[in-house]
Protein backbone atom coordinates (compact mmCIF):
# COMPACT_ATOMS: atom_id res chain seq x y z
CA UNK A 1 0.00 0.00 0.00
CA UNK A 2 1.43 3.43 -1.22
CA UNK A 3 2.27 5.85 1.47
CA UNK A 4 -0.67 8.41 2.23
CA UNK A 5 2.59 10.92 2.74
CA UNK A 6 3.68 10.42 -0.66
CA UNK A 7 0.41 10.40 -2.24
CA UNK A 8 -0.43 14.14 -1.18
CA UNK A 9 3.44 15.43 -1.43
CA UNK A 10 3.95 18.52 -4.40
CA UNK A 11 5.48 17.79 -7.56
CA UNK A 12 8.67 19.94 -8.34
CA UNK A 13 6.41 21.99 -10.92
CA UNK A 14 3.78 22.41 -8.32
CA UNK A 15 6.40 23.56 -5.86
CA UNK A 16 7.57 25.85 -7.94
CA UNK A 17 4.57 26.99 -9.67
CA UNK A 18 3.40 27.26 -5.80
CA UNK A 19 6.48 30.04 -4.81
CA UNK A 20 5.65 32.09 -7.57
CA UNK A 21 2.03 32.69 -6.83
CA UNK A 22 1.87 32.83 -3.03
CA UNK A 23 2.59 36.20 -1.32
CA UNK A 24 3.47 35.16 2.23
CA UNK A 25 6.15 33.13 3.62
CA UNK A 26 6.41 32.97 6.91
CA UNK A 27 10.33 32.70 8.12
CA UNK A 28 11.65 30.99 10.93
CA UNK A 29 14.93 31.76 12.27
CA UNK A 30 16.81 30.86 15.61
CA UNK A 31 16.98 32.55 18.99
CA UNK A 32 19.85 33.14 21.15
CA UNK A 33 18.33 31.17 23.37
CA UNK A 34 17.05 28.12 20.87
CA UNK A 35 13.28 29.24 20.23
CA UNK A 36 11.97 29.63 17.20
CA UNK A 37 11.48 33.73 16.16
CA UNK A 38 8.54 33.79 13.25
CA UNK A 39 7.83 36.34 11.10
CA UNK A 40 5.93 36.93 7.94
CA UNK A 41 7.84 38.36 5.01
CA UNK A 42 6.85 38.87 1.18
CA UNK A 43 9.13 37.15 -0.93
CA UNK A 44 10.82 36.32 -4.85
CA UNK A 45 11.67 32.95 -6.07
CA UNK A 46 14.55 32.74 -9.09
CA UNK A 47 15.13 30.66 -11.68
CA UNK A 48 17.83 28.50 -9.42
CA UNK A 49 14.86 28.46 -7.12
CA UNK A 50 16.55 30.66 -4.55
CA UNK A 51 13.77 32.48 -2.11
CA UNK A 52 14.57 36.33 -1.48
CA UNK A 53 13.48 38.48 1.04
CA UNK A 54 14.09 42.21 2.43
CA UNK A 55 14.08 43.23 6.32
CA UNK A 56 15.41 45.58 8.44
CA UNK A 57 19.24 45.04 8.68
CA UNK A 58 18.96 45.38 12.46
CA UNK A 59 15.80 43.03 12.88
CA UNK A 60 15.80 40.42 15.04
CA UNK A 61 15.69 37.68 12.42
CA UNK A 62 19.21 39.05 10.88
CA UNK A 63 20.53 38.79 14.33
CA UNK A 64 19.77 35.49 14.38
CA UNK A 65 20.65 34.68 10.92
CA UNK A 66 24.09 35.96 10.74
CA UNK A 67 24.95 33.97 14.05
CA UNK A 68 23.43 30.47 12.25
CA UNK A 69 22.22 30.69 8.80
CA UNK A 70 20.00 27.92 9.69
CA UNK A 71 16.27 28.65 8.15
CA UNK A 72 13.12 27.07 7.70
CA UNK A 73 10.26 28.60 5.49
CA UNK A 74 6.53 27.97 4.52
CA UNK A 75 3.99 29.29 2.72
CA UNK A 76 0.51 27.47 2.19
CA UNK A 77 -3.14 28.46 0.92
CA UNK A 78 -6.86 26.91 1.15
CA UNK A 79 -9.03 27.95 3.35
CA UNK A 80 -10.97 24.03 4.02
CA UNK A 81 -9.02 21.65 5.20
CA UNK A 82 -9.18 19.30 1.65
CA UNK A 83 -7.99 22.93 -0.14
CA UNK A 84 -4.87 23.21 2.10
CA UNK A 85 -1.78 22.68 0.18
CA UNK A 86 1.73 23.99 0.95
CA UNK A 87 5.34 23.42 1.19
CA UNK A 88 8.25 23.76 4.19
CA UNK A 89 11.31 24.31 2.98
CA UNK A 90 14.55 24.07 5.15
CA UNK A 91 17.86 26.04 3.85
CA UNK A 92 20.56 27.93 4.30
CA UNK A 93 19.93 32.42 4.57
CA UNK A 94 22.82 34.47 3.20
CA UNK A 95 22.25 38.01 4.26
CA UNK A 96 23.31 40.34 1.31
CA UNK A 97 24.00 43.84 2.63
CA UNK A 98 24.40 45.93 -1.00
CA UNK A 99 21.38 48.64 -1.58
CA UNK A 100 21.43 47.92 -5.28
CA UNK A 101 20.68 44.43 -4.78
CA UNK A 102 18.00 45.33 -1.75
CA UNK A 103 16.50 47.63 -4.44
CA UNK A 104 16.10 44.94 -7.11
CA UNK A 105 14.97 42.41 -4.74
CA UNK A 106 12.21 45.12 -3.26
CA UNK A 107 10.78 46.25 -6.92
CA UNK A 108 10.56 42.74 -8.02
CA UNK A 109 8.72 41.73 -5.00
CA UNK A 110 6.38 45.20 -5.55
CA UNK A 111 5.68 44.02 -9.12
CA UNK A 112 5.16 40.55 -7.84
CA UNK A 113 2.47 41.60 -5.05
CA UNK A 114 1.10 43.69 -8.42
CA UNK A 115 1.20 40.58 -10.70
CA UNK A 116 3.20 42.83 -12.97
CA UNK A 117 6.18 39.78 -12.38
CA UNK A 118 6.95 37.87 -15.26
CA UNK A 119 6.27 34.63 -13.28
CA UNK A 120 8.31 32.29 -15.65
CA UNK A 121 11.95 34.46 -15.40
CA UNK A 122 11.23 36.12 -11.90
CA UNK A 123 12.28 39.59 -14.00
CA UNK A 124 11.00 42.42 -15.19
CA UNK A 125 10.58 44.25 -18.30
CA UNK A 126 10.69 47.58 -17.48
CA UNK A 127 13.77 49.35 -17.15
CA UNK A 128 15.63 49.50 -13.62
CA UNK A 129 15.02 52.64 -11.54
CA UNK A 130 18.36 54.83 -11.55
CA UNK A 131 18.06 56.32 -7.61
CA UNK A 132 17.59 53.98 -4.85
CA UNK A 133 15.15 54.31 -3.20
CA UNK A 134 16.00 55.33 0.75
CA UNK A 135 14.23 52.09 2.11
CA UNK A 136 17.30 49.97 0.47
CA UNK A 137 20.11 51.89 2.90
CA UNK A 138 18.13 50.26 5.55
CA UNK A 139 16.69 47.17 4.46
CA UNK A 140 19.24 43.93 3.67
CA UNK A 141 18.52 41.07 1.60
CA UNK A 142 18.54 37.61 2.70
CA UNK A 143 18.60 34.95 0.26
CA UNK A 144 17.87 31.35 1.20
CA UNK A 145 19.39 28.80 -0.55
CA UNK A 146 17.03 25.69 -0.18
CA UNK A 147 18.20 22.21 1.33
CA UNK A 148 15.34 19.98 1.92
CA UNK A 149 11.67 20.57 0.92
CA UNK A 150 8.48 19.01 2.80
CA UNK A 151 5.25 19.40 0.93
CA UNK A 152 1.65 18.64 1.13
CA UNK A 153 -1.81 19.00 -0.91
CA UNK A 154 -4.91 17.55 0.50
CA UNK A 155 -6.78 17.86 -2.15
CA UNK A 156 -4.63 14.32 -3.71
CA UNK A 157 -6.36 12.92 -0.72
Amino acid sequence: MPSRRNAIELSTDEIREMLMHERVLQVASINPDGTPHLAPMWFVVDEEGSISFTTYGKSQKIMNLERDARITVVTDSGHEYNEIKGVSIDGTAEVIREPAHTAKIMRLIGLKHSDQLDSKSGSTSDDEAADLPPAAYKRVVVKITPVRYRSWDHGKI
